[in-house]
């Protein structure tokens, strides 16, 4: 089949060219958009990335232009309008699962990281600064980590949190007994903030979990916390947060993703500068890290990513629906 992939990586597209060598494959590193989706003409599949914008206007354009599959080579698909593409009959996949240690090692990495204060002592190094002043970190050995979430990735992030040495905190809707095997006690997500030293975010992006962290949340938080998210921008009210690093609270915050990230990230931005003035401000604090959406980036996962939207294309085309496909054919 003729497919077009939108927004691809450099590092993806020899994985790209290998699953899908049986197909006629074109890669784009734009994104998807309304100015964009015209040049789908003609491509019956379509594969999107995380931060295309899958509207009803982008999937009506698809639509008019022949696609008859979304393949989103992501998990998460709040960014494409299901209901419009039921009514257009275009058929639409993710990929439901891929590796989660990818995610939990990168939320611990931004954790380590700024715990440690060791984007500050790598510049001052850079310059032969080697002073430690202001570098002090904590030992994680004897915190108190806070996980929301505690699915597969809430789950790996926590076994790596009790290899620490660490007293676990975890909300969810219902509890993992793999986490509570490792000794995680649930608790109200009020309770898990106000104790907790360290909180990562493994929920969803849904309506329920949108500003899951907002003022209020942050409020509760210790002066000397870490927060993390490496799943969803929108779990964390930006501004909020801003007001809360203003104020001189928090000792780290580590960020994957952002909630306005779509016309940011995967982008190069170091001539034109950005114009979201709170990501800049963000940046801007000396305890906060921000990377770009790069925690699912392993060979790994990335791989199994595109294993699995290769298995997409060739079930649609053959026909057959299987644990991905979230609109199937015909609506």
């Amino acid at each position: 089949m003729e497919i077009l992939a939108y927004g691809v990586q450099s590092d993806e597209r020899p994985l790209l060219d290998a699953a899908l060598e049986r197909h006629q494959l074109r890669m784009l590193d734009v994104f998807l958009t309304a100015d964009t989706a015209p040049l789908a003409a003609g491509f019956p599949v379509v594969s999107s990335s995380v931060n295309d914008a899958l509207d009803a206007e982008v999937l009506s354009l698809l639509a008019a232009g022949g696609t008859r599959l979304v393949a989103q080579r992501s998990t998460g698909f709040n960014n494409i309008d299901l209901a419009a593409a039921a009514k257009l009959g275009l058929t639409v996949a993710r990929v439901s699962y891929y590796s989660p240690f990818s995610v939990a090692e990168h939320a611990w990495t931004l954790a380590l990281a700024v715990n440690r204060r060791l984007i500050r002592s790598v510049n001052r190094s850079r310059e032969f600064d080697f002073r430690l002043d202001g570098l002090m970190g904590r030992d994680i050995h004897g915190m108190t980590v806070g996980v929301l979430g505690t699915g597969k990735i809430g789950e790996c992030f926590a076994r790596i949190a009790a290899g620490f040495g660490t007293t676990l905190l975890g909300w969810d809707v219902a509890p993992n007994p793999e986490c509570e095997a490792l000794g995680m006690q649930y608790v109200g997500k009020e309770e898990l903030l106000s104790r907790s030293d360290l909180v990562s975010l493994h929920v969803p992006l849904l309506d329920s979990t949108h500003h899951v962290i907002d003022r209020e949340a942050l409020a509760l938080m210790k002066d000397d916390a870490i927060l993390v998210n490496s799943s969803r921008g929108g779990l964390v009210d930006a501004t909020a947060l801003v007001e809360t690093l203003r104020a001189g609270r928090l000792a780290g915050v580590g960020l994957d993703v952002y909630e306005e990230e779509a016309d940011v990230f995967f982008t190069d931005r170091s001539v034109q500068g950005i114009a979201d003035d709170t990501l800049a401000r963000l940046i801007s604090f000396p305890q906060v890290l921000v990377t770009s959406h790069q925690a699912y980036f392993t060979r790994t996962a990335v791989g199994q990513i595109i294993d699995a939207t290769a298995r997409n294309v060739d079930d649609f085309a053959q026909g057959r629906t299987n644990e991905n496909t979230l609109v199937p054919q015909g609506g």
